[in-house]
């Protein structure tokens, strides 16, 4: 799977679920949870199904954000949309691997009710929004099969712990964000899944938004959740390897085959040891895939 992408798209709106069809977005998650008001969730449900149930043959993957596991709604939001065959399902405010195994045991069961090919229901979590998500997100590894990446977010957990805001007077998130943001990229490679970066939330500005993207690819993240289509472009060609990366890449490559086996090898003068290759070899997968 390509995460380069993530475009939230309200459940409830066939005008925005058009727009973001098109918008070259890797996934969409069709959201029933902050998009969608509990008074319109039986539309957003029925809607979502009928979204899903009419693209059996996909060249741009269909996840759904659903509701918490402890809101009461969950149930009912996987019973309406496991049956048109989502790619996964992006799991709100879990509480670490047993949430992601208790979503596993209902997907299960669903799927076989439903005539769904066991297993292919994929998991992400938005593993950061509650303090106590927080301090599990060392231990998703072998949680599931099912589970393909970890995302954070940082205004639910200011909401949960009481904050007037996330954000540094310079904008920089304070400590305590930062520091979900790190455990989630470290907590998603324990596990070995990518980690996908949370919202830019100012969708006009689109400096700040490559500036972000740039720098958690940087970082190690694999992809980015967008909030408006606009962002889409913008953060694909972030997470996408250059030209000139990709000439760099192939020539590591390249040093390591022609030193048969050496451990470290020299190009430009620089040397280059087995990280060096690794992160070759990974800049090369990643446009393979791409």
């Amino acid at each position: 799977m390509i995460f380069r992408s993530l475009l939230f798209v309200p459940g409830d709106s066939e005008r925005k679920l058009a727009k973001g069809e098109t918008s070259g977005a890797d996934a969409l998650v069709l959201d029933l949870e902050d998009a969608v008001d509990v008074s319109r969730l039986p539309v957003a449900r029925e809607m979502v199904h009928q979204y899903l149930a009419s693209r059996p043959s996909r060249t741009q993957a269909l996840w759904v954000r659903i509701n918490p596991l402890d809101s009461g709604l969950a149930l009912d939001d996987l019973a309406a949309v496991v049956r048109g065959r989502p790619d996964g399902i992006l799991l709100p405010k879990g509480s670490g691997a047993a949430h992601i195994e208790l979503l596993d045991h209902y997907l299960a069961a669903l799927e076989i009710r439903d005539g769904v090919e066991p297993g292919s229901v994929s998991i992400i979590p938005v593993a950061s929004e509650t303090p106590t998500a927080v301090f599990a997100l060392g231990g998703y590894k072998n949680s599931s099969p099912r589970l393909k990446a970890l995302t954070w977010g940082a205004e639910d957990l200011a909401a949960a712990i009481g904050a007037s805001t996330n954000r540094l007077e310079n904008g920089e998130y304070e400590f305590t964000y930062q520091l979900a943001r790190s455990l989630c990229l470290l907590g998603a490679h324990a596990a070995g899944v990518p980690a996908i970066d949370t919202i830019w939330g100012n969708f006009k500005d689109t400096k700040g938004l490559h500036n972000d993207a740039t720098l958690a690819r940087k970082a190690g993240f694999a992809g980015k959740i967008a909030i408006h289509p606009d962002q889409v472009p913008i953060i694909n060609e972030a997470f996408t390897p250059d030209e000139a990366e990709l000439r760099h890449a192939q020539q590591v490559v390249q040093a390591f085959e022609d030193a048969q086996g050496a451990g470290t090898v020299q190009l430009d003068g620089q040397m280059l040891d087995r990280p060096h290759l690794k992160q070759a070899l990974q800049t090369l997968a990643m446009r393979a895939r791409i």
